[in-house]
């Protein structure tokens, strides 16, 4: 458990751009026993959130989450190597962000906790249009694509990555989940845009992507019933991406 106002004094230097006093807090509460994997979930990731939403409601300008995103970063990789490592899962996953996704932090702690638990796992990030990335999955043919963050006006490319992926249909077992941005903010989204699962949280991705369960058939699946509307002729239900 995490002694009290840690998160406050963590944000508060983040804020202040005072790299010195964010690693003090850190390594603060490592010394009282809190694992690194805990430090992800617990310290690093709520705080990226806070920094996330201050920024969008305009309660801290842009320097400041730059400097934010940069120390949180720094910390992280150097938390990478203390996370616990868990026996092998033969199990493949690519994590990326949506093409013009800025905030990968998100996204490599996802591939981090993933590494702990056991998964190979590739690591991505932003920039790649949708042709590298159905590139690089028919090459690497991962059990899991995660795809992190985007802004409600990055969504429809999203879902035609998705649907290509969908009518290809070179990888059946492939899953696909969404996190962050916009999908943790507008509920159902993820579904409507056709991926498998959605998760909120880092901790969360991990714990949904290990548990067993089958494929849902093609044909049930939301982007395959928009296709089948299309060709009976019938309009397809418009999606708001908002804010």
């Amino acid at each position: 458990m995490l002694k009290k106002g840690v998160l406050e004094r963590y944000l508060e230097a983040l804020l202040r751009g005072d790299r010195k006093a964010c690693r003090a807090v850190i390594e603060e509460t490592m010394q009282t026993g809190t694992p690194a994997n805990s430090v992800y979930a617990d310290v690093i990731w709520p705080i990226m959130v806070e920094i996330e939403h201050l920024l969008r409601t305009d309660r801290i300008s842009a320097t400041q989450e730059h400097l934010a995103t940069r120390i949180n970063r720094t910390i992280v990789d150097q938390l990478q190597n203390k996370l616990p490592r868990r026996p092998e899962k033969h199990k493949k996953v690519v994590v990326c962000c949506a093409r013009d996704e800025i905030q990968e932090l998100g996204a490599q702690m996802m591939a981090d906790l993933f590494e702990s638990d056991g998964w190979k796992v590739q690591f991505l990030g932003g920039g790649l249009t949708n042709t590298d990335i159905l590139a690089f999955i028919h090459d690497y043919a991962p059990d899991l694509l995660v795809i992190y963050g985007t802004a409600p006006k990055q969504a429809p490319e999203l879902r035609r990555l998705i649907d290509t992926i969908r009518d290809i249909n070179a990888w059946p077992e492939m899953r696909i989940m969404l996190s962050g941005g916009v999908f943790n903010r507008a509920e159902g989204l993820s579904e409507e845009i056709g991926a498998d699962l959605f998760a909120s949280t880092a901790v969360e991705a991990v714990q949904k992507a290990s548990q067993p369960g089958p494929i849902e058939p093609l044909e049930e699946r939301p982007n395959a019933r928009r296709r089948k509307r299309r060709q009976r002729g019938a309009k397809p239900a418009a999606v708001e991406f908002s804010q």
